[in-house]
């Protein structure tokens, strides 16, 4: 069975620290760094008290102006966000923060050739900034620019190492255009740099899945279909549907292709395989 690939998610970057030109009380920049924490856990209420806070001992504070319309964001309040992005570009243009919010911002609208924009200018001001790498290369992904994709993949694997969606978008890539050997080779340079990172674990049960090994696939993707993350363990369950499918199993391919969809309702892989083994008999 041929499966669609995995979905890459967006890169949001809440902004700590203190990048703004101007000098900043330290208190300023303690609440918009505790703002931002909140905002990566989903507290929202938390998050905007903090921000505003930041934002009362310093109103030309580039970074909590974006933390805050990230939050205006996470809300659905696209016009106070864009409000909010406008500021922090105003005040400080030299920051590619505002211009990766607008991206996001852009994508909630729909406006995907806008948030691609953004995203380049974004780097364009910073060519390190890795979470508008990563999502201009996952836009670029998804319109089947795979070139162009594996390009920005690969950019983002030298200026920021660490960042495992560079090695995994350059795995994706490099399938998408038929150089697997090239993929696999990529594959194993990321193990052995980030350890067995899950996103990295995924990929490994695929070429388990392509060389025919589905039993040792089935094994390596057992531990990530219990991990926190969402999207990680719903990648996961979609995959192991594949591999049972694969196996002869449509009882337990559907089964994993419906605990997919309940952590990941868009999870192509997971509706893939439901929709392939809906009509077997087990």
């Amino acid at each position: 069975m041929k499966a669609l690939a995995l979905v890459f998610v967006v890169a949001a970057a809440f902004v700590t620290g203190c990048a703004t030109n101007a000098p900043l009380p330290p208190k300023a920049v303690a609440l918009n760094d505790e703002g931002a924490k909140a905002l990566a856990a989903d507290d929202l209420e938390h998050a905007e008290a903090q921000i505003a806070l930041a934002l009362e001992y310093n109103p030309r504070f580039t970074e909590a102006w974006v933390n805050l319309g990230l939050v205006e964001l996470r809300r659905g309040r696209l016009d106070a966000a864009e409000r909010d992005f406008r500021k922090a570009e105003e005040l400080n243009p030299d920051l590619p923060a505002p211009f990766q919010a607008l991206g996001l911002l852009e994508e909630r609208r729909g406006r995907l050739d806008k948030a691609e924009e953004r995203y380049r200018d974004a780097l364009r001001v910073d060519p390190g900034f890795g979470p508008a790498r990563v999502n201009l290369g996952r836009l670029l992904f998804g319109r089947q620019a795979f070139e162009e994709a594996r390009e920005q993949f690969l950019r983002l694997t030298q200026v920021a190492p660490s960042v495992v969606e560079g090695w995994t978008g350059l795995c994706e890539a490099l399938m998408r255009l038929g150089r697997t050997h090239e993929a696999d080779e990529i594959l194993d340079d990321a193990r052995e740099k980030l350890g067995e990172r899950p996103q990295l674990v995924l990929l490994v049960a695929r070429r388990l899945l392509r060389q025919g090994e589905v039993e040792a696939a089935l094994a390596a993707l057992a531990p990530i279909t219990r991990e926190s993350n969402d999207d990680m363990a719903a990648a996961a369950w979609a995959w192991t549907a594949v591999a049972n499918a694969e196996k002869g199993d449509a009882h337990a391919a559907r089964d994993a292709a419906d605990r997919a969809l309940r952590l990941d309702p868009q999870n192509r892989v997971a509706s893939y395989a439901r929709k392939a083994t809906n009509q077997k008999k087990d």
